[in-house]
């Protein structure tokens, strides 16, 4: 099933350079977006500064999780198992997780507890990208959806532990 999802989405490149182009773009750049919505947040006032100290450290445990489980999980990406439509180069690591996809989860739900509109904007980006991720071919649908749900995981439980009065910015945490 994962196969079989994964070339019907990824059989689409090549037929328009402009949907390719568009996707290339989603899948290198949207991370830019965060990182400067994130920044713009950050002199905000409240809530947006407890919502971008909590996008942040999720941001910060994916990343650790993503290392983690690279070590731990062997997955072949699937340019490496089989011929499919690559647009952009690849590492040759573990495709589960996506880091991508991890990252833009863990921020858009991080932001979707504190805005309902712009958190659902960023949850339509974050999904965008993890499409994207298989229109390149450097993800399987099963390693989007696992990431996506490893991100949302950990904003959850970032979000259920976090306490202003506890928590006043992300650089109390090293003070």
């Amino acid at each position: 099933m994962d196969v079989k999802i994964f070339r019907a989405i990824n059989q689409l490149t090549g037929r328009s350079s402009l949907i390719d182009h568009f996707m290339i773009l989603v899948s290198n750049k949207v991370r830019y977006v965060y990182f400067l919505f994130l920044i713009v947040m950050w002199f905000k006032k409240h809530p947006y500064r407890q919502m971008t100290n909590n996008a942040v450290i999720s941001a910060f445990i994916t990343l650790i999780l993503n290392i983690f489980l690279k070590l731990f999980i062997s997955k072949p990406r699937p340019f490496m198992k089989s011929r499919v439509g690559i647009l952009i180069p690849s590492k040759m690591d573990s495709s589960f997780p996506s880091k991508h996809t991890l990252l833009v989860f863990a921020v858009s739900t991080s932001i979707l507890f504190f805005n309902r509109v712009l958190g659902s904007i960023m949850c339509g980006l974050a999904v965008l990208t993890g499409i994207s991720r298989i229109w390149v071919g450097s993800h399987y649908p099963s390693d989007i959806v696992g990431s996506a749900l490893l991100g949302s995981i950990t904003s959850v439980f970032v979000h259920k532990n976090s306490r202003e009065e506890n928590v006043r910015s992300f650089s109390d945490l090293f003070n």
